[in-house]
């Protein structure tokens, strides 16, 4: 017995001693796979070992956390994950998996801001103007990178609380999503910042304003939608990091500890500024402690939405 307990410890502190698979739950092109691929790196170089991004897209990242939970638990296959984890126990009737239980919060890797933008043939450079436009042209079309996730749930609380008269499109993700916009297919999203900014800056989006509670710093002088007339409306997001249940806590607690020092790092708070990456210097526990709440306040969204899964 000694001899076992003995080789778990020394296969532990080898931890890693090959490549590390970092899966994403959407596809390229939006700000979870930013985060993942801009930490990857990094990480790789601070554990001596491969840290490969792969891209595991579908049903609001249902697909990905299946997977996850099915992984073996020894710290080789990690995954980066949104607000949908915290919206899908809510909004399908059933999940392979259980969101809290099957699951090792390591950290919070960033805050999302939400941009309400359209596309340069809509007739508004405001909020309000949309809000006139929609009732005078009844089934304008909201783009979201998924049912249920966070621009789907800001869409469907738009329209309640303006009266408004929109047709939602799903997309397998935030990329696609903006591709159709900026294509003129859909016309308008509430888009994560990180993916939106620099399609705002080149003038293939035109942006309205923040969904969040504050103002951007990314674009200062953009109001948040409060500003722009629509007391009460604010949505959010965030990025974490993810493990399977089970994973050795010094595994755990090595990421963690890793995660912390790159995101304050010069070069990728530059990348992440968008999602302005304030999470980072948090323990694993405080991450499983705001997954849980946010599981909570996210249910009341929905129900209150009367979103499904379809």
């Amino acid at each position: 017995m000694l001899t076992l307990f003995g080789s778990a410890a020394l296969a532990q502190d080898a931890w890693p001693n090959r490549t590390i698979r970092l899966m994403v739950a959407f596809p390229p092109g939006g700000g979870v796979d930013l985060a993942a691929r801009t930490l990857a790196p990094k990480l790789s170089e601070a554990l001596g070992q491969s840290v490969v991004v792969e891209n595991r897209p579908g049903a609001a990242g249902n697909i990905a956390m299946e997977t996850l939970s099915r992984a073996t638990p020894d710290g080789y296959t990690l995954l980066m994950n949104s607000v949908p984890i915290a919206i899908n126990p809510a909004l399908y009737k059933s999940l392979p998996f259980d969101t809290v239980k099957d699951f090792t919060p390591v950290a919070m890797v960033a805050s999302a801001v939400y941009v309400l933008v359209v596309h340069p043939s809509i007739e508004a450079t405001s909020v309000q103007e949309l809000i006139a436009l929609s009732k005078r042209k009844p089934g304008l079309t909201f783009a979201s990178s998924g049912i249920g996730t966070p621009p789907h749930l800001a869409g469907e609380r738009f329209k309640l609380v303006t009266g408004t008269d929109l047709v939602h499109v799903p997309y397998k993700g935030t990329g696609p999503a903006l591709a159709d916009l900026m294509g003129g297919q859909v016309q308008m999203m509430f888009a994560d910042a990180l993916g939106a900014v620099p399609h705002i800056q080149s003038g293939k989006l035109r942006a309205l304003a923040v969904a969040s509670a504050k103002r951007f710093p990314g674009t200062p002088n953009l109001p948040t939608i409060q500003e722009a007339g629509v007391s009460g409306f604010s949505v959010s997001g965030w990025t974490i990091l993810l493990a399977p249940a089970g994973v050795p806590k010094p595994i755990v607690d090595r990421i963690n500890r890793e995660v912390a020092r790159i995101l304050p790092m010069a070069d990728v708070k530059v990348k992440l500024a968008g999602d302005g990456s304030e999470f980072g210097a948090n323990t694993p526990e405080q991450a499983a402690a705001f997954v849980r709440s946010e599981i909570e306040q996210w249910s009341a969204a929905v129900k209150a939405s009367g979103a499904t899964a379809q």
